[in-house]
């Protein structure tokens, strides 16, 4: 049985040799990692914190960029009264960016004084994951 580091490095290796490196393969650059959060469900927005809390922690907060967005049903994550709160306060601190569609927001007649301090806003929440799957990031829904 191959051990997934074994093949890991052996995947490398084949594509390094080839000519043909992920964009993980370069060390300088940093992994990018974008999470989807479009569900009303409080067990998925502690699943989605809990993703990006272990990325940050495993692979150290100076080589990942982390963001979070929320839309659609998944907007109450952000709001003032959430029961998230706390873990979005943990997650800023620890660099990761979390952002709220001002779509949806316009949508469900929330203001940003609704909000939680300290997040970001984007106009549309789906064209923020489509740009940033097309800067290299990869795709996360808890």
């Amino acid at each position: 049985m191959i051990h997934r580091r074994s093949f890991s490095q052996a995947v490398l290796a084949a594509a390094l040799l080839s000519g043909i490196a992920p964009s993980w393969a370069n060390a300088d650059k940093p992994h990018k990692l974008v999470i989807q959060v479009s569900d009303a469900d409080p067990a998925k927005w502690n699943l989605a914190l809990n993703n990006a809390r272990n990325v940050v922690a495993d692979l150290g907060a100076d080589k990942v960029a982390v963001e979070i967005v929320a839309y659609g049903p998944g907007i109450g994550m952000l709001k003032m009264d959430s029961t998230a709160g706390s873990r979005i306060a943990e997650a800023l601190g620890q660099g990761v960016q979390v952002v709220a569609c001002e779509n949806t927001m316009r949508g469900m007649k929330i203001g940003r004084d609704d909000m939680l301090p300290s997040i970001s806003y984007v106009p549309a929440g789906v064209v923020e994951i489509m740009s940033r799957q097309a800067q290299g990031y990869a795709y996360v829904r808890p």
